[in-house]
């Protein structure tokens, strides 16, 4: 692949929240511990203090979550150095969504792995580890099943409730998988051998990305939850977690810095099976939304020690669930996830957890031979890819016209001759120059009309101009939404299985510039 690289800001897809971290803005400084540097990680290595034991419970709990599962030696090697003190983790977590959902999926787990590879290269004396969390817990089933290839939408549809980890891949979703038989092995015999989502969302990442050593972690865990066990009592009881995140958040806004998550008294769900549900306070005790489920205190903090895996962290805990399972140094994500894991400083502070680097996942697009030829025929750089439509098309016409389309000399010579002769007449009587104002109004109005016309006949004269660079933004940005955040991988691994080492060799997760990627053969 040939890379061009454009900046972030000339895309306009990226918030002034985000580019601000990006550019080390000194009002943000505080909501972070390091920045997104490499030259961060010495001292994200000497703060970060994880135990021997959590250490123990860690690698107890992946090797279960492997048990049945063939390694690469890269995998093998990487499970049994996270039992050493100088074993750290990079991290990136997605939703489990349908054969890999949008492109950024895979970018995100590249972009991981690549860390780590820089890692290596930079601090030898130390190992890093790449992981994908796997959102197993989320029960948001209708944001993760579907997929969009070639313009058209696959969804399975499912009357299974709770966590999406759990779901069971039923007769209804065999009925789905003949809709998809086009698709590559990696997922026909993932789906096709496991009984859950889970399950079948590990192997294919397995198989996918095991050669490079990626390690998958399943949070859905008794042992892993509890190590969590403090800070669930503290957010149930306590509400800590509630008022540092709602603090930091006031914070920001007071910046001018709008928040993407929004911390609830409580923010733990109830998870068993079939059901994942928020956890709110009520006037005996406890109980849990959409539910006959109640507690009393006692009971409630009994079944935290009891049953810790029935705690399933929202979007405030997560982040410190994973720090605090984890030996981990760096949380890589897409722009709404950097600015989410700003808002939660004060809750890592108030438990005395190290905060991670926040670092962007790489950003690209990709372009194929036939939208490489339009651009070529249209003159077109990578930069110019990122001009909206509308606004390339007027200057376009405007550029091309085979006349001024605008008028604008007609209309500054009508209305020098209104505003004139308005002038003259007012002499004879004043409310002349009024009638003579509303008469240019009128006049200028005609003219518009007119050169709305004319750039209606020009863009029909330059049509197939216009409609190579429709096309283009259809490809590039289909439905309006940027190309990685709706495209499947399978819209170029099918042609091209090697899709994924071709990306590796040009992602750089330290370069915070917008990719655009030409196939060259």
């Amino acid at each position: 692949m040939k890379k061009h690289c454009v900046e972030l800001p000339e895309t306009g897809q990226f918030s002034p929240f985000f580019l601000d971290y990006l550019d080390g803005k000194q009002p943000l400084q505080k909501f972070y511990a390091l920045p997104p540097a490499l030259e961060s990680f010495e001292s994200a290595i000497a703060n970060k203090n994880f135990s021997d034991s959590t250490r123990a419970v860690l690698t107890s709990a992946l090797s279960r979550q492997y048990a049945n599962l063939e390694l690469a030696d890269s995998v093998a090697e990487n499970l049994k150095s996270l039992a050493y003190p100088d074993t750290y983790t990079v991290t990136t977590g997605h939703q489990l969504n349908l054969f890999t959902g949008p492109l950024y999926f895979i970018y995100k787990i590249i972009s991981t792995i690549n860390l780590a590879k820089n890692l290596s290269k930079k601090y030898p004396d130390q190992h890093f580890v790449p992981v994908y969390w796997m959102a197993t817990e989320d029960h948001d089933f209708d944001e993760i099943n579907y997929f969009k290839l070639d313009g058209k939408k696959y969804q399975w549809k499912s009357a299974q409730t709770g966590a999406v980890g759990d779901f069971e891949l039923d007769a209804e979703f065999k009925r789905f998988m003949k809709t998809v038989d086009f698709a590559p092995e990696v997922f026909l015999n993932a789906y096709g051998t496991s009984k859950t989502l889970a399950e079948a969302v590990r192997k294919y990442v397995n198989e996918l990305f095991g050669e490079q050593g990626l390690l998958i972690v399943d949070g859905d865990d008794p042992a892993l939850k509890r190590e969590f066990l403090s800070v669930i009592k503290s957010d149930l009881f306590e509400h800590k977690p509630f008022e540092k995140a709602t603090q930091t958040t006031e914070e920001l806004e007071a910046l001018g810095y709008g928040g993407q998550i929004f911390p609830r008294e409580i923010n733990l769900f109830y998870l068993d099976k079939g059901l994942r549900e928020r956890i709110e306070r009520t006037e005996k005790g406890f109980g849990v939304v959409n539910t006959e489920l109640r507690f009393t205190a006692q009971e409630m903090l009994e079944l935290v020690d009891s049953h810790p895996e029935r705690f399933s962290p929202n979007v405030v805990l997560r982040p410190l669930y994973q720090e605090m399972i984890l030996p981990n140094l760096a949380y890589l994500g897409g722009p709404s996830e950097v600015v989410y894991w700003l808002q939660l400083k004060g809750v890592f502070d108030h438990f005395q957890v190290p905060f991670p680097v926040i670092l962007p996942r790489n950003f690209a697009l990709i372009l194929d031979k036939k939208t490489q030829r339009k651009m070529g025929q249209l003159n077109w750089s990578a930069k110019d890819l990122f001009t909206p439509l509308e606004e390339w098309k007027k200057t376009f016409v405007k550029a091309e016209a085979s006349m001024d389309i605008g008028l604008a000399k007609q209309k500054e010579v009508v209305a020098s001759l209104f505003e004139k002769k308005g002038k003259e007449a007012a002499h004879l009587e004043k409310t002349l120059e009024d009638a003579f104002e509303a008469a240019k109004v009128r006049s200028l109005k005609i003219i518009d009309q007119m050169a709305g016309k004319l750039r209606k006949a020009e863009e029909r004269r330059l049509h197939t101009q216009i409609e190579r660079a429709c096309s283009i933004h259809d490809f590039i940005a289909p439905g309006g939404s940027p190309q990685e955040r709706v495209v499947n991988m399978m819209q170029f691994y099918l042609a091209q299985p090697d899709l994924i080492r071709q990306l590796s060799a040009c992602f750089d997760p330290l370069d915070f510039r917008m990719m655009v990627l030409e196939y060259e053969s």
